[in-house]
């Protein structure tokens, strides 16, 4: 059954230190009475005894928290709750006290070797903002809630890395390199299901770390250009098209020219070779007839 935290039973420990100090120094008091009262020293010596371990259990129950932290309090083994406030503050003394920092906190996964959904090895890396928001959680549920969230973000990253591609020029693929905002949601709400039962929050996680495994860098180098380049020469054989049809389009509707099949054809021809061509042309002037 999942630890829930609960607030515990706390009040200003400045009171205590007043009244465990008056005990300390009244049992000196005390003390000094059994030279004036020699006939019966052990009431004296029993007061005195008693009024000292009454000012160290006071004062034993005093604890400093600080900001953004908390103590979870166990007594003989029971969990008793968890103190928030900051400033000095006291409780039971029986208790024991566990510190537990509620500031964030963050750390960068090892570089993970694993191959994307395509099979190309990759190597990935990740860093994870995260916080305790449960400390009954975290102290109690697991065995330890800082390795417990280093670990489950590793298997987080290795599982986002195998379900998508490294790269993709399709701009409806998801991809580790073109989409970042995207894939680093799709991290933290991984590790955050994760790591739930640590009573940990995921603040932010993004990818720090990723490339091509070497073995196989410089081939998938050359095959991402060769892909860049396809990409870009058919965005620009398909706005070359648009521009030839705009252009047959115009010359009919104005009745600049008529042109048979065979002319239409070439016109398309040329217009292609310049608007898809990487030099520059060089353009051939008819001083002759049309014809």
């Amino acid at each position: 059954m999942a630890m829930k935290e609960r607030s515990a039973i706390s009040s200003s420990g400045w009171l205590a230190i007043l009244f465990g100090l008056g005990s300390l120094f009244g049992s000196v008091a005390v003390f000094a009475q059994i030279a004036t009262h020699p006939q019966s020293p052990g009431a004296y010596v029993g007061g005195g005894i008693g009024m000292v371990l009454f000012g160290f259990i006071l004062l034993g129950g005093n604890m400093v928290i600080g900001p953004n932290e908390a103590r979870v309090l166990t007594f003989f083994g029971r969990y008793a709750g968890t103190v928030r406030d900051a400033g000095l503050r006291w409780v039971n003394p029986f208790t024991a006290k566990r510190p537990v920092s509620l500031r964030a906190r963050n750390f960068e996964t090892q570089k993970i070797k694993v191959n994307d959904v395509e099979g190309n090895p990759i190597e990935i890396g990740a860093v994870v903002v995260w916080r305790v928001v449960d400390t009954a959680q975290a102290l109690f549920d697991v065995e330890s809630f800082q390795s417990y969230v280093q670990i489950q973000a590793e298997a987080a990253v290795r599982n986002l890395a195998m379900h998508h591609p490294y790269d993709s020029h399709d701009d409806n693929v998801t991809s580790l390199r073109g989409q970042s905002d995207a894939i680093a949601e799709q991290l933290r709400k991984e590790i955050t299901e994760r790591v739930k039962p640590a009573g940990v929050e995921v603040v932010d996680a993004r990818i720090a770390h990723l490339a091509y495994s070497p073995e196989i860098a410089q081939a998938m180098l050359q095959r991402q250009q060769a892909g860049a380049i396809i990409a870009a020469r058919t965005r620009i054989v398909e706005g070359a098209v648009s521009m030839v049809e705009m252009a047959l389009d115009q010359l009919a509707k104005r009745g600049i020219v008529e042109l048979d099949p065979e002319r239409k054809a070439q016109m398309v021809s040329n217009l292609l070779v310049v608007l898809c061509g990487e030099r520059a042309t060089q353009p051939v002037v008819n001083t002759g007839t049309l014809y």
